[in-house]
């Protein structure tokens, strides 16, 4: 066992002088040349592209119902239920997800204009993730801008725009062309924008509803039935009404044709 010792240290010794021999003639490699080496800066591209990616799947929901209909349409579904007076029915999940569904189906030009414009040539390498970013934003301003001039709500940019310390030589609303709005100021306006819409559709949607609480609840009061809550016995009649109708298809139309205009 003890003669086994100094063959190990003669190979220990033969792989010093080897690993020495592989060393540059000018002296060991100092720690920002190994930082600097082409692996070290692929692996670090790759770790950035993965944080890069990270971050937009965590944004992903937050800008889809910033900048696409999903607001107005979730807004309109959830007051419709309300309305009816059913609780959590339909549930949650399923008004989240027809509202996901129509967004992706009014959304689809938008998308096919984002995808062959920005995101594709970024995929090929044609464009650098700047040069992606600034394609990709004229088709969503695009459709954010015909929403607000559709329903006439050009105050909120206005008041947006104030906000973020634009100044510009032509500061009338008047004036002011969309090109001198910058995205920072026209998104949060394009939520306002489609809040006040949405509201004013669930106020049409509401009134059919009121009158049938107001009839039952003059109808049981004249009966001297006041301990009988009246939206126990309106809600039938509630539902009735809107199955007449076929009240789904005409809301989910009329929230199709409110971004068709």
């Amino acid at each position: 066992m003890v003669l086994g010792w100094p063959s190990v240290t003669a190979r220990a010794d033969s792989t010093a002088v080897v690993a020495q021999s592989e060393l540059p003639s000018d002296g060991p490699l100092q720690l920002p040349d190994l930082l600097e080496s082409a692996p070290s800066r692929r692996t670090a591209s790759g770790l950035i592209q993965i944080l890069l990616m990270v971050t937009v799947l965590s944004l992903a929901p937050a800008i889809m119902v910033m900048v696409t209909c999903f607001t107005r349409i979730i807004v309109v579904l959830t007051l419709t239920r309300q309305a009816l007076g059913t609780a959590q029915l339909p549930p949650t999940q399923i008004l989240v997800g027809l509202a996901i569904l129509l967004t992706i189906l009014i959304m689809a030009p938008t998308w096919t204009q984002l995808n062959s414009e920005a995101l594709q040539p970024y995929l090929s390498g044609q464009l650098t993730a700047s040069q992606a970013v600034d394609r990709g934003q004229p088709p969503l301003r695009a459709f954010m801008i015909r929403q607000i001039d559709t329903y006439k709500n050009h105050a909120d940019v206005w008041m947006f725009l104030k906000h973020t310390g634009f100044r510009s030589s032509a500061e009338a609303p008047e004036v002011l062309t969309w090109a001198d709005v910058p995205t920072r100021a026209l998104v949060p306006a394009f939520v306002i924008s489609e809040l006040k819409t949405a509201f004013l559709m669930g106020f049409k949607i509401y009134l059919p509803f009121l009158v049938i609480d107001m009839v039952v609840a003059s109808i049981l009061i004249s009966m001297g039935m006041l301990m009988l809550p009246p939206v126990l016995v309106s809600l039938p009649f509630k539902i009735l009404l809107f199955v007449l109708v076929d009240g789904w298809h005409l809301l989910v139309g009329s929230l199709l044709e409110s971004f068709t205009l």
